[in-house]
């Protein structure tokens, strides 16, 4: 870098957003995050001792600090350090960076470590060319990443590297930035007289949504735009804060993490019967612009995984929100969504539609039974094979009932699905501990063979398998 070159950086450096000029350069500078690099914690005291030898992959939300890690990992240690853009960069850029530090520990017995930026950019096929390298110690990888790396990394780098998740910054925290880059004569706003009203920085924290960068945005607008007073002090009140930050951005990606978390969020809510955590959710997904159709799909799921029998007009009741979002659209639709949610969220609960996964439990680990001869077709040859013959038709007799059997023979007598006491459910238990009961005496059966409960765990693992 020659005289020119080096102005031309300290001018861009002096002019630079609010936000690059405060990033932290050392350890201790860094703000947030003391779950991963508090005092005694494990990557502090790696980056502390610069025995970084493992590779990493932070992940968390935008404007968490996970560049500004990296690059403090950069300033405080003696290794080659260098950096690429997972946007920009591609495989041939991959290799420079290989061939200089097998270079480098040649001649200098020099470590690389290798920062990757928004490396889940990169697709499957640029990832396995970085894992030989990671695998064999050519570089000491550190990745950074919005997305959830076990989904959108390869596996084989993932198992090679130390999971970081960094979270979004708390108010304090945030209000304490704010503050420093009010008071930085260097680097921030130390040189003016700036006055910022508590409830202005308050909102200006809290509206950021634990993002340091949205917040330092909203800090240089507040302040490049408000001229001083004639006392020469720059009054930051509440209006002005409100006009910097205007809204809050809702974080949501409708292919990364924010959607799958948001949209789980809201099932389990309705799930739980929580009426209003259901329309907070509800509010987040369709202000961000979910699929409304989306919504309505999960909550026809959930009006029969979770519902069920204990309330048959849930599904009604879902299914019927859904057609008439179809007949009007939005932002009028957005009632009968909300009306489902609503009706969903206070329903009786029932999962007992999961007895069906029983069943095909049994039937993977033992295969299919035979259909009894009475209850097979009989309108082929009947009289010749016995097709249908001894079937009795339960429409002609008391009840409109008569115990026989359905089941192959050797399942006679078991039971998959076992009704709730809650709402309707309580009503159908009573009849079906009747009809259950006549069968049993019917075939001499003493007790019901009840068919152990499934863990949740295994039920997603046969919905994964049927899709």
């Amino acid at each position: 870098m020659d005289l020119f070159d080096h102005a031309a950086q300290d001018s861009l450096e002096k002019n630079a957003p609010l936000a690059a000029r405060m990033r932290p350069r050392s350890i201790e500078e860094y703000i947030g995050q003391e779950h991963i690099i508090g005092e005694g914690k494990l990557l502090r005291r790696a980056i502390d001792a610069d025995r970084l030898f493992s590779s990493i992959i932070l992940w968390g939300p935008p404007g968490t600090g996970k560049t500004t890690l990296a690059r403090v990992i950069a300033n405080q240690t003696k290794s080659n350090f260098e950096t690429l853009s997972a946007i920009l960069a591609g495989k041939s850029d991959l290799r420079d960076v290989i061939d200089r530090s097998l270079d480098n520990y040649r001649l200098y017995r020099k470590r690389t470590v290798l920062f990757i930026d928004e490396i889940h950019r990169w697709n499957k096929a640029q990832q396995d060319a970085l894992l030989p390298f990671v695998e064999n110690g050519t570089v000491t990888l550190i990745g950074a990443t919005t997305e959830n790396p076990f989904f959108e990394v390869i596996k084989a780098l993932v198992s090679r590297s130390r999971i970081f998740q960094l979270r979004g910054l708390h108010q304090s925290e945030l209000l304490h930035l704010l503050h420093k880059a009010i008071s930085d004569p260097v680097r921030g706003y130390g040189q003016l007289h700036i006055e910022i009203a508590d409830e202005a920085a308050k909102h200006l924290a809290n509206m950021a949504n634990g993002d340091a960068r949205n917040v330092l945005n909203a800090l240089e607008l507040a302040v490049e735009s408000t001229p001083p007073e004639a006392d020469g002090i720059i009054h930051i009140n509440l209006d002005i804060a409100q006009e910097s930050i205007q809204k809050r951005a809702v974080l949501y990606d409708k292919d990364g993490d924010a959607h799958y978390d948001t949209i789980s969020a809201f099932i389990k809510s309705v799930r739980g019967s929580d009426p209003d955590a259901a329309l907070y959710w509800l509010a987040k997904m369709l202000k961000a612009g979910e699929d409304p159709k989306f919504v309505l799909r999960r909550l026809i799921v959930l009006a029969c995984e979770d519902i069920g029998l204990a309330d048959p007009m849930g599904l009604v009741v879902a299914n019927n929100a859904a057609q008439a979002f179809e007949f009007i659209g939005m932002p009028e639709g957005v009632y009968p969504i909300a009306q489902a949610t609503l009706y969903l969220a206070l329903a009786e609960k029932s999962n007992t539609t999961n007895a069906y996964f029983k069943t095909l439990k049994l039937i993977e680990e033992e295969g299919t039974g035979n259909v009894p001869l009475h209850l097979q077709d009989g309108n082929r040859d009947s009289s010749a094979t016995g097709q249908g013959k001894d079937y009795q038709y339960p429409h002609d007799h008391d009840g409109h009932f008569i115990p026989q059997q359905y089941l192959p023979k050797k399942y006679l007598g078991t039971t998959f699905y076992e009704p709730t006491a809650n709402g309707y459910e309580k009503i159908i238990a009573e009849r079906l501990a009747n009809w259950r009961k006549q069968q049993r005496e019917k075939f001499g059966i003493a007790t019901p063979v009840l068919y152990p409960d499934l863990p949740q765990e295994l039920i997603r693992q046969f919905m994964r398998n049927m899709t």
